[in-house]
């Protein structure tokens, strides 16, 4: 079973990694592992919605495998991230697959909690990155995030912030909340070889969730 992190502990983890860059170098995290496929595609979804005033009921934990940005016409697959030997978050590694990185200690998209995913925004050689145009979402753009039971959460931007690296919002990216949000982070600002000076983070909410049925 996995363990349940709080916001601090998580903080503390994955500040390392935001602060090296998302550049042209890269871990070589594994994807998704046995029995995490997504079989929505032979399912009738079914989306409810927020009633008026009223919070989405949080999902079970179930690891994403897709995530679709509409506004920024990407649709990825997502692998899990975990910690690299030096006690740094891995990054999705640096191939030709345009893909994003979900920390798998983190809250699952849909639970309560801050679900954290991050991706490149180069890829040196490899191409540009899943999240080169992070920094053009905004308030109210919707992101889907595929669950490996079939259901979806789906997602609605609050924020979109960039920030310098020395300066990163430690307690208000990973500190704990009490609904399901998500965090999408990669690099921005000016660069220097592989590295960038800032950090984009995009904040979102739950906003309404799909659940499929045969």
């Amino acid at each position: 079973m996995t363990q349940r992190r709080s916001g601090r502990a998580l903080a503390a983890a994955v500040l390392a990694v935001v602060l090296a860059g998302c550049g042209g170098q890269g871990s070589d995290a594994g994807g998704p592992g046995p029995g995490d496929g997504n079989d929505a595609s032979a399912r009738s979804a079914i989306t409810t919605p927020a009633p008026a005033g009223k919070q989405v009921r949080p999902l079970a934990r179930s690891v994403p495998v897709g995530l679709r940005i509409p506004a920024l016409g990407v649709d990825t697959p997502v692998m899990r991230l975990g910690l690299a030997a030096d006690g740094a978050v891995e990054v999705p590694p640096v191939t030709d697959d345009d893909v994003a990185g979900w920390y798998r200690h983190s809250p699952t998209p849909g639970q309560v909690g801050p679900s954290v995913v991050l991706g490149h925004v180069t890829v040196g050689t490899h191409g540009d990155g899943v999240f080169r145009r992070l920094g053009q979402l905004r308030r109210g753009d919707r992101v889907e995030a595929r669950r490996a039971d079939g259901t979806a959460a789906q997602f609605t931007v609050t924020e979109v912030r960039t920030v310098a690296k020395a300066d990163f919002p430690t307690d208000d990216v990973y500190g704990d909340v009490d609904r399901p949000e998500l965090r999408l982070i990669t690099c921005g600002g000016p660069r220097s070889g592989d590295e960038y000076r800032d950090n984009v983070i995009v904040f979102a909410e739950l906003s309404a969730t799909t659940s499929g049925e045969r």
